[in-house]
């Protein structure tokens, strides 16, 4: 119950507003002050109660964010009965050509082909951030505006998810066109720590955070600057430069465990930078700094 009533406020006081003055926030304003980007930061701590947001409403591109949104929407169906993680899933020859040119270990794993079982696409997509796995799975599940459409159905209203992977990385606007802000990750992000109103069955909740806490993308960023062998369960997207230097997004966002072991819900988007791709993980990791140096002496 407890964990409800706290949703249910978080929820409410993004309808009003962040509290302001805040020494972390103030903290991540001034470190942010100093690079050529536009940064969106959403931070919740549940024990104090703190929701702290910087450019929080910005509308940023989420890039492979929302294989997170994905992965939530597949285990909807696999709750349903629509399908299950053991059923087999074919990556074709076709398949392989098409994606030639993206990122994809499962290209390489399955560089002919295979037939799979969903477990392991679910699990390239969200922890190695496959993007053929990502967009057979959006075929599986009906396309991203069925995914948009659960998000709202859940109360995620600030997200567009419109075109998958072989779409988005054809044409550099196209990744602004799915986007989200800061806050509404953060307020996801909660929901599914937390499964408000059992969305999840325990089976695929354990499932799924298993697969976060496994992901193997963003080393530099949200867990760059913490110590060693801290627990975070999140997931990251990045684009590439336009011709003039400027890069999309670089993105991680997730739920930082405390030493005692409670949740700190996190989401940094960094996009339109001009800055080196060091850099802008840094802006994430001592983003992630700030709140941890925080919270942990509270």
């Amino acid at each position: 119950m407890i964990r409800v009533l706290r949703v249910i406020y978080f929820s409410l006081f993004l309808s009003f507003g962040y509290s302001q003055n805040h020494p972390v926030q103030s903290a991540i304003e001034e470190m942010i002050k100093s690079y050529d980007a536009t940064v969106g930061v959403s931070i919740y701590e549940p024990k104090s109660g703190d929701q702290i947001s910087v450019n929080g409403d910005r509308h940023l591109p989420m890039q492979s964010v929302y294989k997170l949104h994905l992965a939530l929407t597949v285990l909807k169906d696999v709750d349903a009965g629509i399908c299950s993680l053991s059923d087999s899933i074919q990556i074709t020859p076709a398949h392989i050509e098409q994606y030639e040119h993206l990122w994809s270990p499962l290209k390489k794993k399955y560089p002919n082909g295979a037939t799979i079982t969903i477990a392991e696409m679910m699990e390239q997509t969200v922890a190695w951030s496959d993007n053929m796995g990502c967009d057979i799975l959006f075929e599986m599940v009906g396309g991203p505006a069925i995914v948009e459409k659960y998000m709202r159905d859940i109360g995620i209203t600030d997200v567009a998810i419109r075109y998958p992977e072989i779409i988005m990385q054809s044409d550099w606007e196209i990744q602004y066109l799915n986007w989200s802000t800061a806050d509404a990750i953060t307020l996801l992000l909660q929901k599914i720590y937390t499964n408000e109103n059992k969305m999840l069955s325990e089976t695929s909740y354990d499932y799924l955070m298993e697969t976060l806490i496994g992901t193997q993308t963003g080393t530099k960023s949200l867990r760059g600057l913490l110590p060693e062998g801290t627990t975070i369960a999140h997931k990251t997207g990045q684009a590439g430069v336009d011709p003039d230097g400027k890069r999309g997004a670089v993105n991680d966002v997730g739920i930082i465990f405390l030493p005692d072991g409670s949740p700190l819900y996190i989401s940094v988007l960094v996009s339109d930078s001009r800055e080196k791709l060091d850099d802008c993980y840094h802006i994430i990791a001592q983003t992630a700094r700030i709140a941890w140096d925080h919270y942990i002496l509270q």
